[in-house]
């Protein structure tokens, strides 16, 4: 029989081999998006990655290698702000990138520059949404954001734009104007896609309902819906008046239905609905196992 602490291990090795499993994965299918796709029409990625493939453009420097040397410096900062795990993780995914770019250098699938733009986008955004979800990253310029946004008062989001424009302008001016505003659209939709990845098709909802009707609404959506739900109390703001307030996540699924119950029982009822992007425990996981 074996002790609590063996299990904890056994979990432990079985999540950080899953964790590397996915990571070579995600960094094979995105090396196979640069290389077949993006590189041999001139279409970049941002980051450090866009980076590297300007500078290989122009000196015919291999891009893996590129990948490796200009990501290192970031690689190392992140020691300290997000662990030994995680820069282990981010390393292996870099070499994993660097030896799968060579392996497929010079595999073009296609001439057309917006198919190589919309599924360069597509795959690379898998490959990289793989890798964010399994606690690794493959640009260098995410990890310098989080350092920087602190000590100078920029959001992560502002600071990675301000950079990616930078590349971009720089794109313009070597690959062409067209071939930059292609490859900011290829950064649009791998970001799309990351999120996808990351979040996963069933999103869920949180939802919050105010109704004087929230008793008759709350045990409608328990029968109907097969849902819990959570009752919270406030203070109506012009009323004075004690509220009940319903709380409840749901699958996006069955957003519609839950709006029609609502409006069955209080056409007059208050609803404000929330993107959720990750849910733990409870009844609703099992729920949204069997859609």
């Amino acid at each position: 029989m074996t002790t609590p602490a063996e299990q904890q291990k056994k979990l432990s090795f079985t999540r950080l081999l899953k964790n590397f499993i996915f990571i070579s994965l995600g960094a094979v299918i995105a090396a196979y998006a640069l290389e077949a796709f993006l590189v041999p029409n001139n279409v970049i990625d941002g980051g450090i990655i866009g980076i590297s493939m300007i500078i290989s453009h122009v000196t015919k420097f291999n891009l893996g290698l590129l990948v490796i040397i200009l990501n290192a410096p970031f690689i190392i900062l992140a020691f300290k702000k997000m662990g030994k795990l995680f820069v282990f993780q981010t390393a292996y995914a870099n070499i994993i990138l660097a030896l799968a770019l060579n392996f497929f250098h010079e595999y073009k699938v296609t001439g057309d520059i917006l198919l190589a733009t919309v599924f360069g986008g597509i795959i690379l955004g898998t490959g990289v949404g793989l890798i964010l979800k399994n606690t690794a990253s493959l640009d260098g310029t995410e990890i310098l954001s989080l350092l920087v946004s602190k000590k100078f008062g920029f959001s992560v989001g502002e600071f990675i734009m301000g950079i990616n424009l930078f590349i971009y302008l720089v794109a313009g001016k070597v690959f062409g104007w067209e071939s930059a505003m292609y490859s900011i659209l290829t950064y649009f939709i791998a970001s799309k896609v990351i999120d996808i990845v990351m979040e996963g098709l069933n999103s869920s909802k949180s939802v919050r309902i105010i109704s004087d009707d929230a008793g008759a609404i709350g045990n409608a959506l328990i029968e109907r819906l097969d849902i819990s739900v959570t009752y919270l109390k406030g203070i109506g703001g012009y009323s004075g008046q004690d509220k009940d307030i319903i709380y409840c996540v749901i699958s996006r699924l069955e957003l519609p239905k839950m709006l029609e119950i609502i409006k069955e029982i209080d056409p007059k009822a208050f609803v404000s609905v929330f993107d959720v992007q990750e849910v733990y425990g409870g009844r609703f996981r099992k729920k949204i196992d069997k859609i």
